[in-house]
């Protein structure tokens, strides 16, 4: 047993090492999460810094307030399908990350080549979320919207190493600690965009020669179709491109599996479900709020709307609450991108732990985002990242389901002892190849290449593994097989009572975020004459209540945690039975 000596002089070195994440081995039963870990952390990696931009677009592309609301309701719909469908049943069954599981079908040689692309990729997604919550803190210290492809003020980039800190520290903790954060600021960003796309309400209102005063929907429909979602005759989107994005926009994720590395940790494959929390509060609500924000601030501001950072949408709706929502919720999503980039990087640098790769992975992250251009070519970005990682995705499902059905031998190249498996690699290089000739050619619009390129990946594996040697009728050694969870009860479901202090701290917690939800709603229904006076008391009691509740909150969530995690009289759980 240590001594309190051997306590104190325990180093910050070996405190890390102990944050064991299961990187090159299945999950154990006793380390499965409870579904509540699984939609904060969805849902707050969902509802990032970047929804101001990507809601924002949609009305700057000149989409229709029809097709964006049922284009994303069809297109997330998708999204969460494929969650469930394709990659939570390969998590579960495997309980290892795609960057790890791969080694087994695509042998090292190609695993390493995937994983260093995966983790570049993934180092680029986190630092533009590092650069959308440093453009919110730019707006206190007068800095001016960084537009270039490199940083044009000093303190711009002070902010960007000071965010990335953070992003980096939490990533290292783990899955954990990346859900905790999302519990506790999750609930307060949904009402964050909530009430800014309320507050702005009167704004699109007043400019509207047809709505003489928001009364019903009608007239919020109004707004919407002549304010927001204008259709532009020359805009080439329809209601088909929107659910194609909202479909693509985490292909990586999802048809790629990349979330295997979350999902693992789940007791059950309909977990999978859990991704609704993040595409329909996220990627449908927060969308379609940010971009009522996105039309108003334009108006406000009198610039056009593809000039605006999300800093100054989030500014001029919520006043010093949007900086601080922003902020966060750029921590909320590049926390768990990093976290994967390590475990990526981690899968082919033996000997080193996760923590130090991590680390070392998010200097490299936090560097980058100090340069804008990550953060000015997202969309095109975000359309590469599932056009260059989803046919892997569409290797390793076919062999984990279809290749046993078809007669051919699962993890065939695993008995070859070669290093590089050319049907995998060659797929992967043919398939990019022809997204990008259909790319740049505008063959197929950049929103739809990723969909028939993920089956004809399929299709093009499964014929080439069959002609090198899948069809070998050699039985599957014990050693070759996956190891599956017998147990499916989450660790932390145990038998505790909560001190009654904490629910005094949870009430103050709740109150403070229904006054958030209530006070918007007050505004616009109260006179609209002396809107613009209100409107600042209301920024400044909205930062009050989102301090008191973000403060609240997270004393609750470490509290219960800590509860939850204490040791359990036998006994006394045998009495409650």
């Amino acid at each position: 047993m240590p001594t309190q000596d051997d306590i104190h002089t325990t180093t910050v070195t070996e405190r890390v090492d102990q944050l064991y994440e299961f990187e090159r081995e299945p999950v154990s039963d006793d380390k499965l999460e409870s579904g509540r870990h699984f939609a904060a952390l969805f849902a707050g990696e969902h509802v990032a810094g970047t929804e101001f931009v990507i809601g924002a677009a949609f009305v700057a592309w000149g989409a229709s307030a029809a097709d964006v609301l049922i284009g994303l309701l069809v297109g997330n719909a998708l999204a969460v399908l494929s969650w469930t469908l394709i990659c939570a049943p390969i998590a579960v069954r495997t309980r290892l990350t795609l960057y790890w599981y791969l080694r087994k079908i695509a042998g090292p040689g190609v695993t390493a080549i995937y994983n260093v692309l995966n983790a570049l990729l993934f180092c680029i997604l986190s630092g533009t979320m590092i650069t959308v919550s440093a453009s919110a803190i730019r707006i206190p210290f007068g800095i001016e919207p960084q537009t270039k492809w490199y940083p044009e003020d000093f303190r711009f980039v002070l902010i960007v190493l000071l965010v990335g800190a953070v992003v980096v520290a939490v990533a290292i903790l783990g899955f954990k600690r990346l859900a905790q954060f999302s519990e506790v600021c999750v609930p307060w960003l949904f009402v964050m965009f909530g009430a800014g796309a309320i507050l702005m309400l009167p704004v699109l209102a007043r400019a509207n020669p047809n709505v003489a005063s928001i009364s019903g929907l009608s007239d919020l429909w109004t707004i919407a179709q002549e304010q927001i979602w204008i259709r532009r005759p020359d805009s080439e989107l329809g209601v088909w491109h929107i659910a194609a994005f909202a479909w693509i926009c985490n292909l990586a994720f999802h048809a790629g599996l990349s979330d295997m590395a979350t999902l693992r940790y789940a007791p059950r494959a309909s977990y999978g479900l859990y991704s609704a929390c993040g595409m329909y509060l996220g990627h449908y609500f927060a969308w379609i709020c940010a971009g009522v924000m996105g039309a108003a601030a334009a108006l406000l501001l009198k610039t056009p709307l593809d000039q605006l950072d999300a800093g100054a949408v989030a500014y001029q709706s919520l006043g010093l609450s949007g900086i601080l929502a922003v902020l966060i919720a750029g921590w909320a999503t590049s926390n768990p991108t990093l976290y994967r980039a390590g475990l990526a990087l981690q899968a082919v640098t033996p000997g080193w732990p996760r923590w130090f790769v991590t680390l070392l992975v998010g200097i490299a992250t936090t560097v980058v985002a100090c340069f804008p251009f990550v953060f000015t070519e997202l969309l095109n970005f975000v359309a590469l990242f599932g056009i260059l990682l989803s046919p892997v995705g569409a290797i390793v499902f076919m062999e984990h389901w279809f290749f046993p059905r078809l007669g051919l031998r699962q993890y065939w190249f695993n008995a070859t002892g070669r290093s590089i498996n050319w049907p995998a690699l060659t797929t992967w290089v043919l398939s990019i190849g022809i997204a990008l000739g259909l790319w740049f050619t505008d063959t197929l619009h950049v929103f739809f290449i990723a969909i028939p390129l993920w089956f004809v990946s399929a299709f093009v594996y499964t014929a080439l593994a069959s002609l090198a040697g899948a069809r070998s009728t050699s039985p599957v050694s014990e050693s070759e097989t996956v190891t599956t969870a017998s147990r499916i009860v989450p660790q932390h479901e145990t038998a505790s009572t909560r001190p009654a202090w904490l629910y005094s701290v949870g009430t103050i917690a709740l109150v403070s975020l229904l006054l958030q939800v209530a006070l918007p709603i007050w505004l616009l229904l109260g006179d609209q004459e002396a809107y613009s006076a209100r409107l600042s008391r209301l920024h400044f009691w909205l930062g009050i209540t989102s301090v008191i509740h973000l403060s609240t909150v997270a004393v609750w969530v470490l509290a219960v945690e800590r509860n939850s995690e204490a040791p359990v009289d036998p006994q006394q759980v045998a009495n409650t039975q």
